[in-house]
C-alpha cells in the first residue's frame, strides 16, 4: 500500500494522527483548567473517564495514535537519512528560513514521548490502572499517604507540589511547544488545506495555538505549585 510504503503516505498519517493528537491535548487542557476552579467537577470528569469500558477503549486508541506517529516519525527519519547518504555527515548551516524546530523533530518527539512515560506512570497507572486492578487507595510516587484512584485533584496538587516535577513538565511543555510549532502547519500542509497565501497563515496560527497550549498546561502547573506553597504543605 502506498500510504504505508511512499513517502507521502507516511506523512499522511503522521499529520492525520498528529492532527488528532492535538485534539487530545485541547480536551486534556481543558479538562486540566477545570481544576484550578473546581477540584469537584475536575473529579467528576475523573470519574467519567475512569474505569468504563468506553474510557479504556478511548485510552487504547490514544495509545495506538501515539504509536502509529512515533513509529512514522522513525520510517521518516530513517528514510531521510537514507536519501542524505554520505551528507548528513557534511557540517551545514540552517537554511534560510528553515527553523530550529523543523531540524529536530525527531528529538524533540522523543523527549515528548519520554515524559509521557513519566506523565503515564504518575496519572494513569495510579487511577485508571488502579481501578481496573481493583484497588482503592493508591500511593503517589514517593509519599507517605494514600489516595483514591478516583481523586484526580489530589493526584495533580501532590505531584505540583513537588519543584522537580514542575521543572520536569515545564520542559515538557517547552519542547512540545517546540514541536507543535512546525508539526501543526506541516501537518496542514501535508493534507492540501494550504497555498501560497494560507501558508503563512497557518504558520501563526501554529505558533497561536501552540503557545496557548504551552501558557494553558504551565499555568496550572504553577498554580498547583503556588497553592502549596501558600498552603504551607500538601493540600488534599
Amino acid at each position: 500500500m502506498w500510504l504505508l510504503h511512499s513517502s507521502i503516505g507516511r506523512k499522511l498519517i503522521m499529520s492525520i494522527s498528529g492532527s488528532m493528537l492535538v485534539l487530545f491535548l485541547l480536551f486534556h487542557l481543558c479538562m486540566n483548567v477545570t481544576a484550578v476552579f473546581s477540584p469537584e467537577a475536575y473529579n467528576m470528569i475523573c470519574a467519567l473517564l475512569g474505569a468504563n469500558w468506553y474510557a479504556v477503549a478511548a485510552t487504547v486508541g490514544l495509545g495506538a495514535l501515539v504509536a502509529i506517529h512515533f513509529l512514522y516519525a522513525i520510517l521518516l527519519t530513517l528514510q531521510n537519512r537514507k536519501a542524505r547518504g554520505n551528507d548528513r555527515y557534511a557540517v551545514n548551516r540552517r537554511p534560510a528560513g528553515v527553523s530550529w524546530a523543523s531540524q529536530n523533530m525527531f528529538v524533540l518527539g522523543l523527549i515528548v514521548i519520554g515524559f509521557l512515560i513519566l506523565h503515564f506512570s504518575q496519572f494513569w497507572y495510579k487511577m485508571m490502572f488502579a481501578e481496573l486492578a481493583g484497588h482503592h487507595e493508591v500511593s503517589p510516587w514517593g509519599a507517605g499517604i494514600l489516595l483514591s484512584p478516583k481523586d484526580g485533584a489530589a493526584f495533580v496538587q501532590y505531584y505540583f507540589s513537588r519543584l522537580w516535577v514542575v521543572i520536569a513538565y515545564l520542559v515538557w511543555y517547552a519542547a512540545l511547544w517546540f514541536h507543535l510549532t512546525h508539526g501543526l502547519w506541516s501537518a496542514i500542509q501535508t493534507l492540501g488545506w494550504s497555498n501560497g497565501i494560507w501558508l503563512n497563515r497557518w504558520k501563526r496560527f501554529a505558533y497561536i495555538l501552540a503557545t496557548l497550549i504551552f501558557l494553558g498546561f504551565a499555568f496550572v502547573t504553577l498554580f498547583f505549585y503556588a497553592k502549596s506553597l501558600c498552603c504551607g504543605a500538601v493540600c488534599q
